[in-house]
């Protein structure tokens, strides 16, 4: 089975900018917020674009090959991750995703751990990231209804090439000049805190979900430092960015060829982010590779290469 490419679902939220269209290519109306890279959500799926399974979801492909996946996946398993670009012309809202247990009992969809990739920021950007003092309860509660919440949070400041891991009960959000690569739980459950007074597409405030983001949030200061460190062989810079239960995620800088494997527990998923081009190569098929270009190891392919001047990160689970 070939590795072939995935054509992304794009989502044109409010706070959304060009980037996506502008540095990666990516299709859709004026405003792009998101694209689905890596996806078997019912919120915005991939298709796959060549190939045998040409225009395939790839829902469908990996019902039908769970063997393409891992080998612990089997047919009608929850597709485990999901992997996005995300350009924040604008702040994101102020919001909080919920573990596993929660959001199976009440929201039907898995919880939500995720990790940031900084692939641009504008100059003086910055992020939220928590608490700066411990809150009870009550005084989250008293913060959010009398407005004050703002002066509660975490402020970091965000250059390129900084990493973020999110777990669940996080109080976060995205600030605005920021480009990132998303890599969570295949989820889309997010309670939504304080969104700037801002109106959706039908003219009036979006929603909040204040009561279920009191039961999830962890109201104690976080640190947000997540040191990443460079190893580099025969001219590739190699980069572990995030590793748990849910994902492995590696960023790869190279110049002239990477060896992989993807062995039989897991898939590959290759997202160039950077670099002016190049191949990916298995078994003498061979997958150009640009700016955005999405790209799908099965698993069990075993040894493939990248080739060329190229700046990806690789996903596999464990």
């Amino acid at each position: 089975m070939r590795p072939f490419y995935l054509k992304a679902p794009v989502k044109d939220y409010i706070w959304g900018g060009t980037r996506l269209r502008e540095l990666f290519g990516k299709e859709g109306g004026d405003r792009l917020a998101e694209s689905w890279e890596l996806s078997c959500h019912p919120d915005g799926e991939c298709y796959i674009m060549g190939g045998e399974f040409d225009g395939m979801k790839l829902s469908d492909f990996v019902n039908e090959h769970p063997e393409a996946v891992g080998s612990g996946f089997k047919s009608g398993d929850s597709f485990p991750v999901l992997v996005k670009l995300i350009d924040a012309k604008n702040d994101l809202s102020v919001q909080v995703h919920p573990n596993d247990e929660y959001a199976h009992k009440y929201e039907n969809d898995n919880g939500k751990t995720e990790m940031w990739y900084v692939i641009d920021a504008a100059p003086d950007s910055e992020l939220i990231y928590g608490f700066n003092e411990e809150l009870s309860k009550e005084d989250f509660r008293k913060a959010i209804e009398n407005n004050t919440l703002m002066e509660k949070l975490r402020r970091v400041p965000v250059k390129q090439g900084d990493v973020f891991f999110i777990e669940p009960g996080t109080l976060h959000a995205i600030g605005k000049g920021i480009l990132i690569a998303e890599i969570q739980q295949s989820s889309n459950v997010t309670y939504r805190v304080y969104d700037y007074g801002r109106l959706g597409a039908d003219g009036k405030p979006r929603p909040l979900h204040i009561e279920k983001a009191l039961e999830v949030t962890n109201t104690k200061p976080l640190d947000p430092e997540r040191p990443v460190y460079g190893l580099e062989l025969d001219g590739v810079v190699t980069q572990l960015l995030a590793d748990c239960q849910y994902f492995n995620v590696n960023r790869h800088r190279l110049i002239k060829e990477l060896e992989l494997y993807a062995d039989k527990n897991s898939f590959a998923h290759v997202l160039m982010i950077g670099g002016s081009g190049g191949e990916l190569v298995a078994d003498n098929h061979r997958l150009e590779l640009t700016m955005g270009s999405s790209v799908f190891v099965p698993a069990g392919t075993g040894a493939f290469a990248i080739k060329g001047n190229c700046d990806v990160i690789v996903t596999t689970i464990q």
